[in-house]
């Protein structure tokens, strides 16, 4: 992933209604093995967070300047540096209005992937651990804490310049469990929510049942589209990529390419041709899974009809050839 600029700034705040300070880098950093290394490892954690959001920027605004400076770094009317110092201090005014907000370094990463150019912005933080030095002492180590991400955006410059009818050309990592600790953020990047990946991911696989179901199709062809949808759509969503539908439909039948792809379109779901997907709803969808009173069962939805039968009339549950070993168990329990 090629790097066409970075720089880091600081915000110096603490969750506690004081002021907020800014200091601000006055060059860009250099090109580095650590910094590949940076933003490796950015994507990589960034890509990981199941509670993102997807969405496109508002109109600029005096409360939403960003989309501006970033149209004026683009146009070259700012260079870099302007560019991430004005939105680091739109950044630090924001905080400021919010008490759980905490200060950090702000990374602004501008790189390309293949033939398409993104923009990353970061607030990263540091923490404490050990490390074995050179002449074997054990000694303190401070270093960027990527697992902690909760304060990221990656935007699609690309698509937000070519595709001006997509809602989905940004996304953010989203507030776990209704909190809005992360709104003053995303107020910062100037974005408007646009698609839901839960509802749109659910209406997905709700499209993809319809389709083999009326197909009647037989259940190890059934299996096998099912494979080819879960491994694309899991690989975009690790990916951090949107699903396209067409791409889906190909991959699910190479035979007939546009099959699922049209009957999406003529049964009118309601999906854009590209659609974020979310790996929860994914996972819930190809599982079944239940717990109560000690007991604990799961298994892949494939097997239902198969290996595991349901008997509604007794309320039953029958797993035909279960695990090697839990049979061992059960055995060895009755000698």
């Amino acid at each position: 992933m090629p790097i066409d600029n970075s720089i880091v700034h600081q915000i110096h705040k603490k969750p506690d209604g004081q002021p907020a300070s800014l200091t601000l880098r006055e060059a860009e950093l250099a090109s580095s093995e650590a910094l590949e290394q940076l933003l490796a490892g950015l994507i990589e954690a960034y890509n990981s967070k199941p509670n993102k959001a997807w969405g496109y920027f508002h109109e600029e605004s005096g409360a939403y300047p960003f989309s501006g400076w970033l149209q004026q770094l683009i146009d070259q009317e700012l260079d870099f540096v302007a560019f991430s110092s004005k939105a680091s201090e739109q950044l630090k005014t924001l905080m400021e209005g919010s008490n759980l907000a905490l200060g950090g370094h702000v990374l602004f990463i501008r790189y390309r992937q293949g033939m398409t150019a993104f923009m990353v912005i970061a607030l990263l933080h540091h923490t404490e651990g050990v490390t074995v030095t050179d002449d074997l002492n054990v000694a303190a180590a401070r270093h960027l804490d990527l697992s902690s991400l909760n304060m990221a955006a990656r935007i699609n410059l690309t698509e937000w310049k070519q595709n001006s009818s997509s809602k989905n050309y940004i996304s953010f990592i989203r507030g776990r469990s209704g909190k809005r600790v992360s709104d003053y953020f995303r107020d910062f990047i100037g974005c408007v929510e646009g698609s839901n990946p839960e509802e749109e991911t659910t209406t997905l696989l709700q499209a993809f049942s319809d389709y083999v179901g009326e197909a009647s199709m037989e259940p190890e062809l059934v299996k096998d589209k099912t494979k080819a949808m879960s491994g694309y759509v899991s690989s975009q969503a690790r990916a951090g990529e949107q699903v396209a539908l067409e791409e889906l439909s190909g991959v699910m039948d190479e035979e007939q390419p546009r099959a699922f792809y049209d009957y999406i379109r003529n049964k009118d779901y309601g999906l854009n041709a590209e659609i974020p997907a979310d790996k929860r709803t994914l996972n819930n969808f190809m599982r079944f899974y239940g717990k109560a009173d000690g007991l604990s069962i799961s298994f892949e939805s494939h097997l239902l009809g198969e290996r595991v039968e349901y008997r509604e009339g007794d309320d039953a549950l029958v797993i035909k050839h279960p695990p090697k070993g839990l049979v061992q168990q059960l055995r060895d329990k009755k000698r």
